[in-house]
C-alpha cells in the first residue's frame, strides 16, 4: 500500500481547515450577531428608516412576515414627530419586531437586542472581510485557532494514553480527553457535511 507523505497530510489538513473557515464564515453571519446593534440586521433597518425604504430589510425575514414588517415600518414613520423620546420608542419597537421575526425564521429564540460591541472577535473579522472585500485575515485567524485547538487536544489524549491503564483515575482522565478530542473532530465533520440552513 502506498504511504501518504507528511506533506500530503499537512496539505489535506490545511484544505480541511480552509473549507471550515469558509463555512464558519457563513454561519457567523447567520447566527452570531443578528440581534446586536452593530449587526447587519439592525444596521440595514436604521438605513431603511433613514431612506424611507422598507425593501432594505425585507431580506432578513421570511415572506410570511413581510406584511407585518411593512406595516410596522410605515407605522413607525407615520407616527414620528418632534418628540425625541417617542421617536426612540417607535424605532426601538420596529427594531425589536424585525429582529424577533428574523430570529423566528432562524428557529432561534428572541432574547432582546444586544448592545453594540457584543459580537465575538471572529464575527467582527467576518463583517470586516465583507467591508474590505478581503477574507484572508479572517481565514488565517480561523485556521490558526482551529489547528491550535486540535493539536492541543491530540497531544493531551496521546500523553494520557500512556498511563490510561495504570489506575481507574488515570483511565478516566484519558477517557475525558479522548471524548473531548474525538467530539471536536466529530463536530467539525458534522459542520462540513451537515445542513447549514438557519434553523440548524
Amino acid at each position: 500500500m502506498k504511504k501518504t507523505s507528511n506533506k500530503a497530510v499537512k496539505s489535506n489538513f490545511k484544505t480541511f481547515l480552509l473549507s471550515l473557515a469558509f463555512i464558519g464564515f457563513t454561519i457567523f453571519q447567520s447566527f452570531a450577531h443578528c440581534d446586536s446593534y452593530d449587526g447587519p440586521v439592525i444596521q440595514d433597518a436604521l438605513q431603511a428608516l433613514k431612506e424611507n425604504n422598507v425593501e432594505l430589510v425585507l431580506k432578513w425575514v421570511e415572506p410570511k412576515h413581510e406584511k407585518e414588517i411593512r406595516d410596522k415600518f410605515h407605522q413607525t414613520l407615520r407616527l414620528r414627530g418632534k418628540n425625541k423620546e417617542l421617536n426612540e420608542l417607535l424605532e426601538r419597537n420596529f427594531l425589536e419586531t424585525l429582529v424577533r421575526l428574523h430570529r423566528e425564521g432562524e428557529g432561534a429564540p428572541y432574547t432582546g437586542i444586544k448592545p453594540a460591541g457584543s459580537m465575538t472577535p471572529l464575527v467582527a473579522m467576518a463583517d470586516q472581510s465583507i467591508i474590505s472585500k478581503d477574507a484572508e485575515h479572517m481565514i488565517h485567524a480561523v485556521t490558526e485557532h482551529l489547528e491550535k485547538i486540535i493539536r492541543e487536544r491530540y497531544s493531551k489524549v496521546l500523553e494520557l494514553s500512556k498511563i490510561k491503564n495504570n489506575s481507574v483515575a488515570d483511565g478516566r482522565r484519558y477517557v475525558e480527553a479522548y471524548v473531548e478530542y474525538t467530539h471536536t473532530l466529530e463536530g467539525l465533520e458534522h459542520l462540513l457535511s451537515g445542513d447549514l440552513h438557519h434553523n440548524h
